[in-house]
């Protein structure tokens, strides 16, 4: 899986997602992983290799498609795919600030 940076605009029309946890760069990495960037200049790592590979996957068992993990982007700060699964963006924002990195559990 290539890493690359998902500059799509927001999905909403009018709406600025201008809070600092809100997110406005990503990078699809291996291993079910992401390099993100909030507002406020925040970075961290999101490690969903956990969560993919759980057995309570749920709506991100199609993760476990590279290809299909790659293809994340983000609408109004939150980080999206096209089978309508995202991620709290506030929660991430908490723990990477706490740590710089946030690893989802099923």
């Amino acid at each position: 899986m290539s890493s690359q940076t998902i500059t799509q605009p927001h999905q909403t029309t009018g709406v600025i997602p201008a809070a600092p946890w809100r997110v406005c760069a990503l990078s699809a990495r291996s291993g079910w992983q992401l390099a993100v960037t909030f507002n406020d200049g925040l970075q961290g790592l999101v490690d969903l290799s956990g969560l993919v590979q759980g057995s309570n996957a749920g709506v991100f068992e199609a993760l476990r498609n590279p290809v299909f993990f790659a293809q994340a982007y983000l609408d109004c700060g939150a980080v999206t795919w096209p089978n309508g699964a995202d991620l709290a963006p506030d929660a991430m924002y908490k723990e990477i600030r706490r740590c710089g990195v946030w690893c989802v559990l099923d």
